[in-house]
């Protein structure tokens, strides 16, 4: 059982620690444990029930209320209230609990439920983007474990492989092919895998290549398949000199080839980019240059 201290109850809950010690004092809605040297903490089910209250609290279900219920009685209301809600912010709360729980039935339930309700693709903007935001958010200051993590990014990985599969393969006359992959030292791949998923459902082919591609194993690549455009992902933090030769020999690499990179260090691209690279911002611009590109 982990330990967190009133600081993680607020980046898990975004319930202020002020409110959470008012709430403490006054109704007694938690009870910190202490250490042999007087430090206070708080345990899972401390987290749990007031992700639970938090869930409930901002959907118009006032504290006074809900100290009055028992445990089981909360949880009830949260699932209905997410039943009614899938696409908001319940949603991502209950993601948060199952992700603390390592539920993997729970979580491909609310997965599913949403698909369901709003469709895989917006299931994955407006539902799993912000999810990942705040787990990064949590990961950063250090309220969850690395494994937690790896934990999600594998069953949406899992998910998003599944929903390729299940694109059925074009035969346009404008198909195109592309070329993905993780260039060495990257081993995010989830987003370049969105970028698979929406790529085919466009009709185009996809050789993908996955994580770790050192550049020099890609020239055999080249002299067998006949690639279109390539599509990478830059994640890891690097010095801006470091980012901008990496940039430079990626394209030269595909000199002949229009190379679209996505990713959090596009932002920090602040130099001179090669005439052949073009930066994704987002999912939505990338659709938009899709629907422009004409393949010969």
């Amino acid at each position: 059982m982990a330990n967190y201290s009133i600081k993680d109850l607020e980046n898990f809950t975004g319930i202020k620690a002020h409110t959470i010690r008012i709430w403490e004092k006054r109704y007694n809605v938690v009870e910190p444990k202490r250490t042999c040297t007087n430090i206070r903490y708080y345990d899972d089910d401390d987290l749990k029930k007031l992700l639970n209250i938090s869930i409930l609290n901002k959907n118009g279900f006032k504290i006074s209320v809900l100290v009055n219920l028992e445990n089981n009685e909360i949880k009830e209301k949260v699932i209905n209230l997410t039943q009614a809600n899938q696409a908001g912010g319940n949603l991502i709360e209950n993601m948060v609990i199952a992700m603390l729980d390592f539920n993997k039935e729970k979580f491909a339930k609310l997965f599913n439920s949403s698909v369901v309700n709003i469709g895989f693709e917006n299931t994955i903007l407006n539902v799993m983007y912000p999810f990942f935001e705040r787990i990064g958010i949590l990961w950063q200051t250090g309220s969850i474990h690395p494994a937690h993590e790896h934990f999600v990014s594998n069953l949406i990985r899992q998910k998003i492989i599944v929903a390729i599969d299940a694109v059925v393969e074009s035969h346009s006359e404008n198909q195109g092919s592309f070329l993905l992959f993780l260039p060495e030292n990257e081993f995010h791949e989830l987003g370049l895998l969105f970028y698979y998923y929406i790529i085919k459902k466009n009709g185009h082919k996809v050789l993908y290549l996955g994580e770790n591609v050192p550049l020099e194993c890609l020239s055999e690549v080249k002299k067998e398949k006949k690639i279109d455009h390539v599509l990478i992902s830059m994640t890891n933090a690097m010095r801006k000199d470091d980012l901008k030769l990496q940039v430079e020999k990626i394209a030269e690499k595909f000199s002949d080839t229009i190379v679209f990179i996505s990713g959090l260090q596009v932002g920090s691209m602040s130099f001179e980019i090669p005439q052949n690279i073009i930066l994704l911002k987002n999912i939505s611009e990338f659709k938009n240059r899709l629907l422009e590109i004409v393949f010969v």
